[in-house]
């Protein structure tokens, strides 16, 4: 296609300007509007809007502009072909005139028989048919024969001539040879003094007539043929010198101006008329290079937005394209699985997303080869894959194909032997036809299947479903609720090594939904980042917990501390440290009675919490890490964030007296306490024998239910304000 727009910027002449249309349909409005008077120039200007269009679009696509696509002004180009056209036209019309010629040379012959002069008129008639017949052969000869002809070429031919020019050339030469024969009338009849000249003049003349009719197409061939023999006319009469011949020769000379300037007429006429022709031809041809590489251009945007040009799988648009159109045609249940990479996230830390990508390029090669070739899978974004099926009688059932999909993605890969990645997948059994639906549904069970340890599947069952429309109401209801107060902070007493002091209290978010109860806290923060709530729900728990510390310091109890719990996707889309800063210096409440939790998972991720942290520390907040062992802390971070509490999960303390195990550890995270200078809380405490255990380890702090439950903040006022507990043994 290129090559054939190229050839076609060499033989057809285009503007080169540019204007500042953005687009093909511009370009074409705009030159039609430009040439709205003649349609042939609207139509050919489509050819330059077409070549600035593909070189807009071959400059975006290109690394380096090494081929400039728009073709400049080359009006030669187009004489070219309008020089073949009429090329074209005089090959045939001097095949039509010779035979006239003959004819009356033959007739002319005869009457200089007839007149006495046989012997001249047989010399003059066989010039006149050698002339012919070499005109006869310019005509039947192929072009390029001509032109390479030796004698042709060295005395006609050049650097500056090609075939149309050499073979016109030839043409108007021959023609003035014709001529010049023509000339030589006056020698068969005695310089037009005989008695057959007025057959003589009527013959020339009609000759000369016929010459111009029929070389329309380039007006010097028939000047060089009828010059000659009307100028010897002129000469002819001019030289008897009587008035009546004299005025005849003037008749003459006004004749062959006439036909000279009917023929540059003429010929102008069949330029601008293939000029014209060429033009159309040149829009036409344009049109159509040009439709097929939008219809090219337009087929690989298409490809490239339905496809992952990594991967070369479906995108996501892609797959719903196919998921959809699959729904309408479907006979069997649907089957789809939601699959994502354990481990992929180390990967691109610790060797780059190059080496990443190479990785998810291996993963789409081994699960394209598992699945079956009526299966529909695709690459949604990240590490995030979809396939989905007919889940027909003779398929594979959906738990097998879970498994070897695992086992494929487990194997080694080429470019990090010793990395394991893992895979959990997400299955979802349906016979709906909303993919939307589906896609959440299998979603679902992939979480699931990431919340029991990963690297396994899990099918959508009837509690995730409950769990669903749980997160769906309340994710409906949460913004009215927030607006209404109806959720509520509770908090828990932290308390110290003699089981009866208060050390401080933990915030605890509660809300009892109208239709699904209590609310999970986990949940309740999940749904709020989804639904775009995560700021006002922190807002409000901030605010009761401020309201807490102002109590307290105006009870005088400035030495406890009120614990809140911060979520990873808090840490990284709130100025937490800003709020909290705002809140306490509105109240001018000390920064050292406010206390940060955070998870272990969240403390991992040590240079994105790194800057919010390091606020908070500045500002006088106490740092602690929540659920501790259940995780990866280090102890670089222990040591880099002067990390305040540490609180051992309630999976190592509920219990405690009976697990050696827990034991050991809970007496190892007592014993780091000590080297890092951080207080340890035991969370979990049930017990009377979990309380003396921990005693026994010199464990300074402890929460749980055998001390209190989660209390509303009044209740916990009262707790506070009441007779000093009696737990101790």
């Amino acid at each position: 296609m290129a090559q054939r727009a190229r050839q076609f910027e060499k033989t057809a002449g285009c503007s080169g300007r540019l204007r500042p249309q953005q687009n093909y349909a511009d370009f074409f409005l705009f030159d039609q509007h430009q040439n709205k008077n003649n349609p042939l120039v609207a139509e050919a200007t489509l050819l330059e809007s077409h070549f600035r269009f593909r070189n807009r679009i071959h400059t975006l696509n290109s690394p380096a502009p090494e081929e400039v696509l728009v073709p400049a002004p080359a009006p030669a180009a187009l004489g070219h072909l309008i020089r073949a056209d009429q090329l074209t036209a005089v090959r045939q019309t001097v095949l039509l005139s010779i035979p006239v010629n003959a004819a009356l040379g033959i007739i002319s012959t005869l009457v200089a028989w007839s007149a006495g002069k046989l012997a001249i008129a047989l010399v003059w008639l066989a010039c006149s048919g050698v002339i012919n017949l070499l005109r006869i052969l310019a005509c039947r000869i192929p072009v390029a024969r001509i032109a390479a002809l030796p004698v042709v070429a060295r005395l006609l031919g050049g650097p500056r001539h090609n075939e149309v020019d050499v073979n016109l050339r030839v043409h108007w030469i021959l023609a003035l040879l014709s001529g010049i024969v023509w000339a030589g009338v006056p020698a068969l009849c005695e310089g037009y003094t005989t008695p057959e000249t007025l057959f003589y003049l009527t013959c020339v003349c009609g000759i000369t007539a016929g010459a111009v009719t029929h070389g329309f197409a380039y007006a010097r061939i028939p000047i060089c043929f009828i010059t000659p023999p009307l100028l010897s006319i002129i000469a002819c009469l001019a030289y008897q010198g009587d008035t009546t011949r004299l005025a005849l020769s003037l008749a003459v000379l006004l004749y062959l101006a006439a036909l000279i300037r009917g023929s540059r007429v003429s010929e102008k006429l069949v330029s601008d008329s293939s000029a014209s022709k060429n033009r159309a031809n040149a829009a036409t041809q344009a049109l159509k290079v040009a439709h097929e590489d939008l219809a090219s251009f337009a087929e690989k945007m298409q490809y490239q937005a339905e496809h992952d040009l990594l991967t070369g799988l479906l995108s996501r648009a892609g797959f719903m394209h196919k998921a959809l159109a699959l729904t309408t045609r479907r006979e069997h249940p649907l089957c789809m699985m939601f699959l994502d990479l354990d481990g992929f996230k180390v990967i691109n830390d610790a060797y780059g997303h190059d080496a990443g990508d190479q990785v998810l390029i291996e993963v789409a090669q081994r699960l394209h080869d598992c699945v079956a070739g009526k299966s529909i899978l695709a690459r949604l974004g990240g590490d995030e894959f979809v396939i989905v099926y007919a889940a027909a009688p003779d398929a594979e059932l959906p738990d097998a194909l879970a498994s070897r999909l695992i086992e494929a993605i487990a194997r080694p890969y080429s470019r990090m032997a010793h990395r394991h990645i893992g895979l959990s997948i997400g299955i979802y059994l349906s016979g709906e036809d909303d993919i939307n639906e589906m896609l959440v549904c299998s979603d679902a069970a992939l979480y699931e299947a990431k919340r029991r340890g990963r690297n396994q599947f899990r099918f959508f069952n009837e509690k995730l479903n409950a769990h669903l429309q749980m997160k769906r109401d309340v994710e409906r209801d949460l913004a009215p609720a927030l607006k209404n107060r109806e959720l509520q902070v509770w908090f828990q007493p932290i308390i110290r090594r003699n089981g009866s002091s208060p050390d401080g209290f933990e915030a605890l978010l509660r809300w009892h939904h109208k239709n699904h109860g209590w609310i999970a806290p986990p949940d309740l923060i999940e749904i709020a980042a989804l639904a775009g709530q995560s700021e006002e729900l922190l807002h409000f728990i901030v605010g009761e917990v401020v309201e807490m510390i102002r109590f307290l310091h105006a009870a005088g109890r400035t030495e406890l501390r009120v614990a809140m719990n911060i979520s990873p996707r808090e840490l990284e889309r709130i100025l937490i440290d800003d709020l909290v800063a705002l809140k306490l210096k509105e109240f001018g409440l000390p920064a050292e009675m406010l206390e940060i939790e955070i998870t272990e998972e969240t403390a991992i991720d040590l240079q994105a919490a790194r800057q919010t942290l390091s606020a908070l520390s500045g500002l006088g907040v106490s740092l602690a890490i929540d659920d501790f062992g259940v995780g990866y802390s280090s102890l670089g971070f222990l040591r880099q964030m002067r990390v305040s509490r540490v609180k051992i999960d309630r999976s190592f303390v509920t219990d405690l007296s009976n697990s050696a195990e827990n034991q050991a550890l809970v007496q190892a995270v007592l014993q780091l306490s000590e080297s890092f200078n951080f207080q340890v809380v035991a969370e979990g405490v049930e017990s009377i024998d979990d309380l003396r255990m921990l005693q026994d380890m010199n464990c300074p702090a402890m929460q749980g239910y055998y001390f209190s439950p989660p209390m509303p903040a009044e209740k916990a006022r009262e707790w506070l304000r009441g007779p000093a507990l009696a737990l101790s043994p």
